[in-house]
């Protein structure tokens, strides 16, 4: 009996993602598990402070479009099911523990940068996941 039966693999969509992939691949089978895809895209007006007055709804739709292409990709390489594939929108943090919960997930894998001192304190993606998961989260070292 195994301790993880479905893992949710969030990947940013950088040429680092197969590190990550590749890792989650493995304890998958070994662990005879299901494996989910998410990749969270940040809402456009976060990046400009949302005081632009514009609908930056077609950049939005855009990015959303383009996500879902190369999730779509990975998860074809990676023998991920369609329906196992998710592109949301919000806070990577909050999205990710909320399929986590929703999806009844055993394993989180991120990838992490190992940062050190003050970049680690700013936080990045993998530390927000860890705190707040209620299941195991696995940080891939990306190199």
């Amino acid at each position: 009996m195994s301790a993880y039966k479905k893992m949710l693999v969030a990947i940013d969509l950088t040429e680092e993602a197969p590190q990550v992939l590749n890792k989650a691949k493995v304890l998958s089978e070994a662990h005879g598990a299901e494996l989910m895809l998410v990749h969270v895209v940040e809402p456009v007006g976060y990046a400009y402070g949302g005081d632009i007055p514009m609908d930056l709804t077609e950049l939005q739709d855009q990015l959303d479009k383009a996500a879902r292409e190369q999730l779509g990709t990975y998860g074809d390489q990676y023998g991920v099911a369609k329906n196992n594939q998710v592109v949301t929108v919000g806070r990577p943090e909050s999205e990710i523990h909320r399929l986590a919960k929703e999806q009844e997930v055993d394993l989180v894998i991120v990838g992490s940068h190992g940062r050190k001192g003050f970049q680690l304190l700013l936080g990045s993606t993998a530390n927000g996941v860890l705190h707040g998961t209620e299941c195991d989260v696995l940080a891939v070292r990306i190199h």
